[in-house]
């Protein structure tokens, strides 16, 4: 049954307006609001994304969306130049570098960063 549909996924923010100005604007991201007056977020040609305005909007413990890169430098530095503040982690399992990227541990290189809802993103290297 699903094996044919098109699945998305979906998450929250508590401003719509600086959710659109954000993917847009900072990270490029072909945005769209659609005839719902939520926001469609079209990535690598047919892959969508939801983000709908929740007025008790909690933001999610957890990574919402990843954006894979060739070069995680780079992209951080880019980032970092537009205005992103990357988190840090110093766990026993993440530890990151003084440019917030995690070596992968055993995993591809990534590094966290958040929405201006407080949802959690990520850059990590192809």
């Amino acid at each position: 049954m699903f094996k044919v549909t098109k699945a998305f996924s979906s998450f929250s923010v508590d401003d719509l307006e600086k959710a659109r100005e954000f993917y847009s604007g900072t990270l490029g991201v072909d945005v769209v609001k659609n005839d719902m007056g939520i926001l469609e977020l079209h990535i690598g040609g047919d892959d969508r994304f939801i983000i709908y305005p929740k007025p008790n909007h909690q933001p999610a413990t957890f990574t919402v969306l990843n954006f894979p890169v060739h070069n995680i430098e780079e992209a951080v530095d880019d980032l970092t130049a537009k205005g992103i503040a990357f988190e840090r982690y110093d766990m026993p399992n993440i530890k990151t570098n003084e440019k917030g990227i995690a070596d992968g541990g055993g995993g591809p290189k990534i590094a966290w960063f958040k929405d201006p809802a407080g949802n959690i993103l990520s850059v990590l290297q192809e």
